[in-house]
């Protein structure tokens, strides 16, 4: 699982998303009986061996996370996991809810009664040792597993239909399946990965930011790039950022483009929720620099997203990269949805002149300037096709603060 990233794919590739709550239910209660292991080991080996028998009992859970195209077996059995879990623990009251304990005795969760040091191997012994729980199941206990069966028939079909509900905001939108994963691991005991949570990332693999660096995390950055012939006509950038601390109000960008005129006539236009304000170089010969103001001032953890612009009036200089130089706090694993569309993470999409295309494009990720430029060999997965001159790559592994990321190509 180390380096595991994950990118989502289009939902034709794993199915057209018809399934129902009877299939869910069914896989729940197949899943549930199993005498010979942990429910974990089965979504995992449904995931390894398509041609299995748990493949086919637990199809419906784990298809959906085919999406996750460069998530080991490992991960996506996780997310599967997490969203179980996750929703049972949202079900009942509280600790003395029947339905809760119950599945939480069904599908073999952490929480133990008291007395026990682990789940027994049937269904039917696993709800007799709820006997123990007091004033659950009635005072005097009952002597008998019934009522934890009753339960668990109201229960389970419950279950199923928020599974159902879930996986169907999934396939619209698969960001929360990464923190599925983190829920699963934490669940089976294993150590987080790295999902940001509440906009800190905490051991998230993410190395220290420099001491000047900006005090916000992006949870998602595109990056749309206009050519005219060699040259970049215009850059627009759509930034949704997490504050690391309180009083954030702006973000800083480089007028990278230059400008010879005015330094408050900055090629940098504030396109969405935000407004340009010009910061003239310390010293001379310094690239100007454009403050993004906000709209409110954020709290640490709060989310903002805002939208900005740079052209080039000049067209004056060619451009070998579009290059994300990261001088904040990173930037998360990249997903795309089942449309295809960045949903997290950083994205670069170039439109290149029709009349002037590259010979070649790659992507590149923490590289110097000369390793940026080799072209990579025939075949390398870092190579992207240049089609009709519309490129785009989303990086699927964490953008480390200090990193420089992007798409390099080469003119004929």
């Amino acid at each position: 699982m180390e380096g595991d990233s994950v990118i989502i794919r289009e939902a034709e590739a794993y199915g057209d998303g018809t399934v129902t709550q009877v299939e869910i239910e069914a896989a729940l209660r197949w899943l549930a009986i199993r005498k010979d292991g942990t429910p974990l080991r089965f979504l995992r080996y449904a995931i390894e061996e398509p041609a299995s028998e748990s493949a086919l009992a637990l199809g419906c859970l784990v298809e959906p996370t085919g999406v996750l195209v460069v998530a080991t077996p490992e991960s996506r059995a996780f997310a599967v996991w997490g969203l179980i879990v996750d929703e049972i623990r949202k079900l009942g009251s509280g600790d003395a809810s029947r339905r809760r304990n119950t599945l939480m005795a069904a599908f073999r969760l952490s929480s133990v009664p008291a007395g026990h040091t682990a789940w027994k191997a049937t269904l039917n012994d696993r709800f007799l040792q709820l006997i123990d729980l007091p004033g659950v199941f009635g005072d005097p206990p009952p002597i008998t597993a019934t009522p934890m069966h009753k339960a668990w028939r109201r229960a389970v079909a419950k279950l199923a239909d928020c599974v159902l509900r879930k996986l169907e905001l999934l396939r619209r939108d698969g960001r929360e399946w990464l923190d599925y994963i983190e829920i699963g691991r934490s669940e089976a005991g294993q150590p987080p990965r790295g999902r940001l949570v509440g906009g800190q990332c905490g051991d998230t693999g993410y190395r220290a930011p420099s001491p000047g660096a900006q005090p916000v995390f992006l949870e998602r950055m595109v990056v749309r790039v206009v050519m005219h012939r060699q040259m970049v006509l215009r850059r627009t950038t759509e930034r949704d950022v997490v504050a690391r601390e309180d009083g954030v109000d702006a973000f800083d960008t480089l007028a990278w483009t230059g400008w010879p005129g005015d330094s408050s006539e900055l090629p940098v236009k504030a396109v969405w929720a935000c407004r340009v304000v010009a910061r003239p170089p310390a010293w001379p010969g310094d690239p100007t620099v454009a403050r993004l103001r906000f709209r409110k001032v954020l709290r640490q953890g709060e989310r903002y997203y805002f939208v900005s612009e740079t052209w080039d009036g000049n067209l004056e200089d060619w451009h070998s990269w579009i290059a994300v130089d990261v001088d904040h706090h990173g930037i998360a694993r990249g997903i795309r949805d089942e449309a295809g569309r960045p949903v997290a993470g950083l994205t670069i999409q170039v439109t290149f002149d029709p009349h002037c295309l590259p010979e070649a494009c790659w992507w590149y990720a923490e590289q110097t300037e000369i390793e940026r430029l080799r072209r990579p060999p025939a075949g390398d997965p870092r190579l992207l096709e240049i089609g009709d001159g519309f490129v785009e790559h989303t990086f699927p592994e964490q953008c480390q603060p200090r990193g420089n990321y992007g798409i390099a190509f080469r003119w004929p």
